[in-house]
Parts: structure tokens; C-alpha cells; sequence
């Protein structure tokens, strides 16, 4: 029974790892200058401030070398893409951690 448990939870941060990476690969290849629909809740109740808008459009313009422009559309898209590297490593050496361990 234990095992069975242990292997779902290995299952499921490995789910959490694949998204995270699909997320970033996504970015690196999206076009941060063209139009698109925006997702967000409140810019699409009408309301202009939102603090997290820009930050795909920075980790975009981030992976195509272009800093100033990453910072001007938002600063903290470098810090993003840390925090997010970060949760990739880690949850990459959980699984192989947990992996070892139940072999």
C-alpha cells in the first residue's frame, strides 16, 4: 500500500516539473511584441493596473537576450524565471531522491 502512495506522489510532482518547463518553453518561443487575448481577470473587467501583467511578455523578451526590454515590461520577470528554475531542480531531485529510496 505504501508503495502505491509513493509512487502517485512521484507521479504528481513530476506533473508539477512538466508544466512548470512547458510554461517557460512556451515563453521562450511566444512573440512578446504581438497582440494577443489577455487572460487576466482584471484587465479584462476594465481595470488598468494589474501587478502581475507584463510578466510573460518579460521572461519572453528575457529568453531572447533583450533585458532592458524584459525589465521595462516587467521587473521581476528575471526573478520569475530564478524562482521557477529553482522549483524545476528541486522537484527534479525529490523525485529521483524518492525514487532511489523505494527501489
Amino acid at each position: 500500500m505504501r508503495k502505491n502512495s509513493t509512487t502517485k506522489k512521484i507521479l504528481n510532482l513530476n506533473k508539477e516539473v512538466f508544466i512548470w518547463i512547458a510554461a517557460l518553453v512556451l515563453l521562450a518561443v511566444m512573440d512578446p511584441t504581438a497582440q494577443h487575448m489577455s487572460l487576466c481577470p482584471l484587465k479584462n473587467v476594465g481595470l488598468e493596473f494589474c501587478p502581475g501583467c507584463g510578466l510573460g511578455h518579460s521572461i519572453s523578451f528575457l529568453f531572447r537576450g533583450e533585458f532592458l526590454h524584459s525589465f521595462q515590461a516587467h521587473p521581476l520577470g528575471g526573478f520569475a524565471v530564478l524562482v521557477l528554475s529553482y522549483r524545476i531542480i528541486q522537484l527534479t531531485q525529490l523525485s529521483i531522491r524518492d525514487y532511489s529510496k523505494n527501489r
